[in-house]
């Protein structure tokens, strides 16, 4: 399974960016496709993620209210709408696939997910 993500760019604080994470083949159908993000010299921290077969979503406190993830199953893509950017949202952005059997309460740990994207840098400027 490879996964894209795509859809990063420079936008200045307060504005929008749809981040798209597409997969090349069948990831489970009702796994876990999340979102993590990884600053210059630090650790890879999780965003969003929704597990496909219940639509369960999670997100991390500082993104809460400004992200939404959402997933479309006949693409099987999921898409990250991030609005109202701060410079602290700077970073590498990366989608991640699980097996498909991850329970809610894991499923923000990075060790939950099997399957990387190449990362997209999202920039935000002050």
């Amino acid at each position: 399974v490879q996964l894209q993500a795509f859809g990063g760019g420079l936008v200045q604080a307060g504005g929008s960016l749809r981040l798209s994470c597409t997969a090349s083949a069948r990831t489970s159908s009702g796994g876990a496709r999340g979102w993590f993000r990884q600053a210059p010299g630090k650790e890879r921290e999780f965003v969003a993620t929704i597990r496909r077969k219940d639509g369960i979503t999670r997100y991390a406190d500082s993104v809460k209210g400004r992200f939404t993830i959402s997933r479309d199953a006949a693409k099987n893509a999921v898409y990250l709408q991030m609005d109202t950017l701060k410079p602290e949202d700077t970073a590498v952005y990366y989608c991640a696939a699980d097996r498909g059997w991850t329970i809610v309460s894991a499923l923000s740990s990075v060790t939950s997910y099997n399957y990387w994207g190449q990362g997209t840098q999202v920039t935000v400027s002050s």
